[in-house]
């Protein structure tokens, strides 16, 4: 594996990144089990299978030139027991019946550590002294943020995996401080933890991949690698036809000819910026946004903030219901929703609505070409959506959500303020890496809440056999916003990942029952 240069945009994500705001994306899957020991077979099968995954193997370093930018390598340190962790059941069910802080959850996972990774003997080194590295690594890592794990349950049965009996562990409490963890940026920038599920039939696994290594869809892709068949998304053997290769011209003639493309091109990249400037300008300040959607900023030096996760699983046949009667797409729909359960939600919080167009929703856009196999790194646009939270019709809503949408669909993901991602390709790398601080403070006046589409295949997903129940995505959270929403289907059944800052967000698990009560309410509206 030869080394290569980050793009601008993976540069961009990973020079933002700070130890209160981490970036990177998660993935909660929880799988069925059948047998006590299915967890530590899992851990011990992704232990072995990391190990062969080029992908999985790379880490990123800065390199003098130019100056500013970073490279991937091989790491040739990589041991699967650094990045493979399994939960140790018995102290994540006390830390969450207790209500324990961040220290006492994520030492949970520090205790037993890459347990799997040592019983498998997995090709990568990872043996038994490779396990008591990453578990001495894991517990240095840990920060004390209390409190992340007392908000991650859903709010009814039907919320996800919620509602188990006495004893059961919610993985999603669980996976609020890991979230909150950054990453280790000396290694290769992922791991998996495979944790207690919410009863005796299953266990979960929490997937995190830094955004430089890869966008919703490719750290799909990743982390298909890693389960019992090969990644759906690979594409079939290229077909190489010989050609005689052409040489290019030399010389000062060649060189003029070459000018009008690069200038056209120049031209193009500039008024490419001015017009995504400018649209930013007019998306307008985040005046009027809910104070529940903002976060406090953290102090100089601030360590890990809190995090809290919940998770909703809801029936698509009354999402395609409401998409039949009301018009639209599945995406305008889950948008909607979205729109009307912070509205639900606000109000049984006894805050103000807010008056006007509504806060600023970025939905971000592949710009992978259809059909096309997801690879490394981003590909990624966006639209800007102002959340209709005014309007208390949920018809109205959805139209609203509707006529947003379409418009940023007819200017295209290349323009627009949702496109700001797109800057990055005109800024030189010393500019990411002095300016990464700046962007980073700058998210709240860009937008004011994420809400994303992971799209997921038709398959069903297994891991030694374990089959893949439920898939929660997990969104990385701005600076100074307090709520990031993810979205995806499997198995016909759409869910949502909650992501928010435990501080601001104390009761995140009213925010998924609310998401549940607009679907009800939605229902019976078109039925």
């Amino acid at each position: 594996m030869a080394t290569e240069h980050l793009s601008p945009l993976d540069l961009a994500f990973w020079r933002i990144e700070s130890a209160a705001h981490p970036m990177h994306l998660g993935a909660l899957a929880v799988l069925s089990a059948d047998g006590p020991d299915a967890a530590a077979r899992a851990a011990a099968l992704l232990a072995e299978r990391c190990a062969g995954l080029p992908g999985l193997r790379r880490r990123i370093h800065d390199v003098l030139l130019p100056v500013g930018a970073a490279v991937w390598s091989p790491d040739p340190d990589f041991d699967p027991a650094r990045h493979v962790f399994l939960a140790d059941a018995g102290a994540a069910a006390a830390a969450a019946r207790t209500g324990g802080s961040a220290a006492a959850g994520a030492a949970a996972w520090a205790d037993a550590d890459a347990v799997g990774a040592a019983r498998a003997g997995a090709g990568g080194g990872a043996g038994a002294a490779g396990a008591a590295r990453a578990g001495a690594d894991a517990a240095a890592r840990v920060d004390a943020g209390g409190g992340a794990a007392r908000a991650g349950a859903g709010a009814d049965g039907r919320a996800g995996a919620a509602g188990a009996g006495a004893g059961a562990v919610d993985p999603r409490a669980a996976a609020g401080p890991l979230m909150a963890r950054p990453l280790d940026r000396t290694r290769p920038p992922w791991e998996a933890h495979v944790l207690a599920g919410p009863g005796p039939d299953s266990f979960a696994v929490l997937f995190k991949f830094h955004h430089a290594l890869a966008d919703g869809l490719g750290a799909l892709a990743l982390a298909a690698g890693l389960f019992d068949r090969e990644p759906p998304f690979a594409p079939g053997p290229a077909v190489r036809v010989p050609v005689r290769p052409v040489p290019a011209p030399r010389g000062p003639r060649a060189a003029l000819r070459r000018l009008p493309g690069v200038f056209a091109s120049r031209v193009h990249d500039l008024g490419q910026a001015l017009e995504i400037g400018a649209a930013v300008a007019r998306a307008g300040l985040p005046l009027g946004v809910p104070d529940a959607l903002v976060a406090a900023e953290p102090g100089p030096g601030a360590g890990a903030g809190n995090r809290s996760v919940a998770g909703l699983a809801l029936d698509l046949d009354e999402v395609n219901l409401i998409r039949k009667v009301a018009g639209g797409t599945v995406n305008d729909v889950l948008i909607a929703l979205v729109a009307g359960a912070l509205r639900r939600w606000l109000a049984e919080r006894g805050d103000p609505l807010p008056r006007g167009a509504g806060p600023r929703a970025l939905i971000p856009v592949s710009r992978r070409r259809p059909g096309a196999a997801p690879g490394a790194g981003n590909r990624l646009s966006g639209y800007l959506l102002r959340l209709p939270l005014a309007e208390d019709d949920p018809l109205r809503r959805l139209y609203a959500v509707r006529a947003g949408m379409d418009r940023n669909k007819e200017a295209g993901p290349a323009r627009g303020a949702g496109a700001v991602a797109l800057l990055a390709d005109h800024v030189h790398p010393l500019g990411h890496r002095l300016g990464g601080p700046l962007v980073a403070q700058a998210a709240r006046l860009l937008y004011d809440i994420l809400v994303t589409s992971v799209p997921l295949p038709g398959l069903t997903f297994t891991l030694g056999g374990s089959t893949v129940r439920e898939v929660y995505p997990l969104a990385p959270l701005a600076r100074g916003q307090s709520l990031a929403i993810a979205v995806s289907t499997y198995k016909g059944t759409v869910h949502y990942g909650l992501v928010a800052d435990a501080a601001a967000v104390p009761d995140l698990a009213a925010l998924a029952g609310a998401l549940r009560a607009e679907l009800d309410a939605f229902v019976r509206e078109v039925s």
